[in-house]
């Protein structure tokens, strides 16, 4: 088996691709800290063989890691949980304690996800979900840490993507594993100006008040990086913190707008795509319309699917 691609960050973490859809979309990051190692993220289980082999490749022993986080229980960052605590026989599951019941038993995430996809592309895109035994998985409330090498990571209730969203605060790097409540930021787009980020407005939680507030709660530790899982490293965090508040207003914006129309979905759509092009180009990305559209239309395609769900759950 092949390692999946890595790219090491300074302060022992490594960043790795999940090969999920196509290269770059999104990553775990595997941490080392003394004897410890922590895997953030665990993509899914159809990734877990080049998890497995890049650890062999790296000479680290599957029994040094000491834990599997991922920080909310969508399946492209929780999906592959089961299989990859299969492979890890000191490992502990730590998960948002609103999405615990979903690792132990994954019953409901296997039908939501199927009702969405189908079962054929279901097992195309996440492979099997396997559950956790529940002896071997912690919640740690808001705020609490847990030890990790000489020191410890801090979890902190991050939502306004998904209500079972953690974030992981690492004091040795002055960052936070963000999972995606600090959006999207495709490598793609970096230009001169640096890194481009945009919201990730998934069902069915999307909560922009919440998010304004996560936001906060972020730069009152004055991180200096952030890792997101979509995708890498990402640096001047206030620019991008902004970046991100001004895309959210735009959100609502076209959402409240669009709340009333007959075809609404495909005009969120439209408007979502027309948005990102603008803001994109504006940022000094020389990709074309037609490459900007290829990476990003599946995320355009829950974006509206996620605001339709915060538009009826309003409505109501």
């Amino acid at each position: 088996m092949t390692p999946s691609p890595m790219r090491d960050l300074g302060f022992g973490i490594r960043c790795i691709d999940t090969l999920q859809v196509r290269p770059q979309m999104a990553a775990c990051y595997l941490i080392e800290r003394g004897n410890d190692l922590a895997f953030v993220e665990a993509g899914t289980s159809l990734g877990v063989p080049h998890l497995m082999a890049l650890l062999e490749q790296l000479g680290l022993a599957r029994d040094r890691v000491r834990y599997v986080i991922p920080t909310h229980v969508h399946l492209d960052h929780a999906g592959g949980a089961g299989a990859l605590m299969r492979e890890l026989p000191n490992a502990k599951l730590v998960v948002h304690p609103r999405g615990a019941r979903h690792m132990v038993d994954p019953t409901q995430l296997i039908a939501g996800a199927t009702a969405v996809y189908g079962a054929e592309a279901m097992a195309r895109m996440y492979g099997e979900i396997l559950p956790v035994d529940e002896s071997r998985v912690i919640a740690p409330a808001d705020g609490e840490s847990l030890p990790f090498g000489d020191a410890a990571l801090q979890f902190i209730d991050t939502p306004g993507h998904a209500r079972h969203h953690f974030s992981v605060w690492d004091a040795q790097s002055r960052g936070f594993f963000t999972g995606d409540t600090f959006g999207l930021s495709y490598r793609e787009f970096d230009s001169p100006a640096g890194a481009f980020v945009m919201p990730t407005t998934t069902p069915v939680q999307f909560e922009p008040d919440a998010w304004r507030q996560t936001l906060d709660r972020y730069l009152s530790f004055a991180p200096q990086r952030m890792f997101l899982t979509h995708y890498s490293v990402v640096e001047d965090v206030t620019r991008l913190a902004n970046d991100l508040r001004a895309g959210l207003a735009r959100y609502e914006l076209i959402a409240t707008e669009l709340a009333h129309s007959q075809d609404r979905h495909e005009r969120l759509l439209r408007a979502l795509t027309e948005d990102v092009l603008t803001a994109v180009h504006a940022h000094g990305s020389a990709l074309g319309d037609a490459e900007i559209r290829a990476v990003l239309d599946a995320d355009l395609e829950l974006n509206a699917q996620g605001l339709g769900v915060w538009l009826d759950r309003r409505a109501r």
